[in-house]
């Protein structure tokens, strides 16, 4: 029996089962068309509960709309603010409402954080010649391929031959990259010559001390300690209440600043203006969508810039839709994982209820969001607040999807968010990150060291890939050396040689 065809309690219909005579939908007409498609009466659920889901979840996770946005408008990436916000919500929509209506699960999607911070931050930032449109490419091909591998059940190889401890190592050090592009967002983290980065001063008597330059800093702390505090209470969407807080105090520090004087305060206000959001989806139409089409293949400002040459863009092409695909794999099925069990979810042999439907989910969405200019799309996280609330259907996700169309008509209002206040959502994200830390095993050497390496490559090498690389090739090399080679798969020893190649030629 497939995992679409298991029930752990109570047979679903769109598992395959029988529930005549069990829980019979109370509705007629329409909704009870709409209880029978979903299976809301018959997984014990009803519209009330499933609708307070929906927006629980919606609550836990919309501040990927303004913290993707941000990461998207960076002055070298090409895209407005609106264009990075309308693709990032059509994405979180296609994704949440593909989960909805072909798995039928209480879970949502939207463009995952790790490769939205890869392409932003190192294959766009560092001069290599790509543009976003070659990124859109590079996350087509990844859906592509998480489709293929869907599809046909190869997945579970791949996923198998990367090491347990770079497997465990990997979110870690995508949360620690993250947190510490949010520290450097917010000005907490500032260059140095001698030691090249450095906390920043708050020395009061130094004579390049601005009040209006330690403004985002001070509300990027005390943001996250605000969601931390919030999460230890149990309040839902903390995040969310953490960026809109921080969003208050950013602007009433502004204003004490300009009652005196403050020319730097008085700059943040006048900065300040409102659009017609139709201005967003008319930056969407011109900057983002299709562009994966138009000019993701044309990869000559790549091809011109000195090193580069056809054989290391094909390296590169390979690499880098490995690497999304690793990421995205990894982050889909520990979330499935995750939040399933949170809601009995499960299967008798505790595998996710519609796992291959979830993941094909997962695939297409991402596919979508390419076309139309955003990040890999995934499962996200914070779904689980919403399987914690009581949703069991995909009907919970109907209403998370509808939640993401509306806020497409708010990027407006969403553009006032400052950096200061989206940082401290970066900050947080890579908290929650950390977790996987305990699953590597730390009295082993040689796990210890696989691990530490993919981890502070990420961080400091400023890059998810060549942390996921430098992982693998450790792995291999100790397997090597402590006579142990027998264990290292030849999946394994292929990725690795790829990799090898990447280090080596480009």
């Amino acid at each position: 029996m497939s995992d679409e065809t298991k029930a752990p309690q109570e047979p679903r219909p769109d598992e395959g089962g029988s529930a005549a005579g069990e829980r019979q939908s109370p509705y007629k007409g329409f909704f009870g068309k709409v209880d029978n498609f979903f299976t809301i009466t018959k997984s014990g659920s009803d519209y009330k509960k499933e609708v307070i889901a929906g927006l629980t979840t919606f609550m836990a996770m919309v501040y990927i709309l303004m913290v993707n946005a941000g990461m998207f408008s960076e002055t070298w990436v090409g895209l407005s603010y609106g264009a990075a916000y309308i693709a990032t919500a059509i994405g979180a929509v296609a994704g949440t409402l593909l989960m909805a209506f072909l798995a039928k699960m209480p879970l949502a999607q939207a463009s995952g954080m790790g490769v939205n911070a890869f392409i932003v931050y190192t294959l766009l930032l560092n001069g290599s010649g790509l543009t976003f449109a070659n990124c859109m490419v590079f996350t087509l091909l990844d859906g592509v391929i998480f489709v293929i591998l869907t599809v046909t059940g190869l997945r579970q190889k791949i996923f198998g031959a990367i090491p347990a401890a770079v497997r465990n190592a990997i979110p870690v050090g995508i949360g620690l990259f993250i947190a510490f592009i949010g520290l450097q967002n917010a000005g907490l983290i500032v260059k140095d010559d001698s030691t090249l980065v450095a906390f920043r001063s708050f020395n009061v008597l130094a004579n390049d001390f601005s009040y209006s330059g330690i403004i985002a800093p001070v509300v990027a702390m005390l943001g996250v300690l605000a969601i931390a505090v919030m999460s230890k209470k149990n309040v839902k969407g903390s995040i969310l209440w953490g960026i809109l807080g921080s969003t208050v105090l950013y602007y009433v520090m502004a204003g004490i600043g300009v009652a005196a004087g403050n020319e730097g305060c008085r700059a943040i206000f006048g900065g300040i203006s409102f659009s017609d959001p139709f201005t967003a989806f008319g930056d969407w139409g011109t900057q983002a969508v299709g562009k994966v089409f138009t000019e993701g293949f044309d990869f000559s400002a790549y091809l011109n810039t000195p090193g580069n040459n056809a054989g290391t863009l094909i390296l590169l092409l390979f690499t880098t839709a490995l690497s999304f695909c690793i990421i995205d794999m990894f982050n889909t099925i520990g979330t499935l994982y995750g939040a399933c069990a949170k809601g009995d979810l499960l299967d008798k042999d505790g595998v996710p209820l519609n796992m291959n439907k979830m993941m094909l989910c997962d695939a297409i969405a991402t596919c979508t969001g390419a076309i139309a200019g955003t990040s890999t799309v995934t499962t996200f996280v914070e779904s689980s607040s919403g399987v914690a609330a009581g949703g069991r259907t995909g009907f919970a996700s109907v209403v998370t999807g509808l939640m993401f169309l509306l806020a497409m008509f708010l990027s407006p209002v969403a553009q006032l968010i400052p950096s200061g206040a989206t940082a401290a959502a970066l900050m947080w994200v890579g908290v929650l990150m950390m977790t996987s830390v305990t699953d590597i095993d730390w009295t082993d050497p040689a796990e210890a060291f696989v691990g530490f390496v993919t981890i502070i490559i990420m961080v400091l090498g400023y890059s998810i890939p060549d942390g996921i690389g430098i992982g693998i090739l450790a792995y291999v090399i100790v397997k090597l050396f402590t006579g142990k080679v027998k264990e290292v798969s030849i999946a394994t020893w292929v990725i690795g040689a790829f990799f090898l190649a990447y280090f080596i030629l480009t």
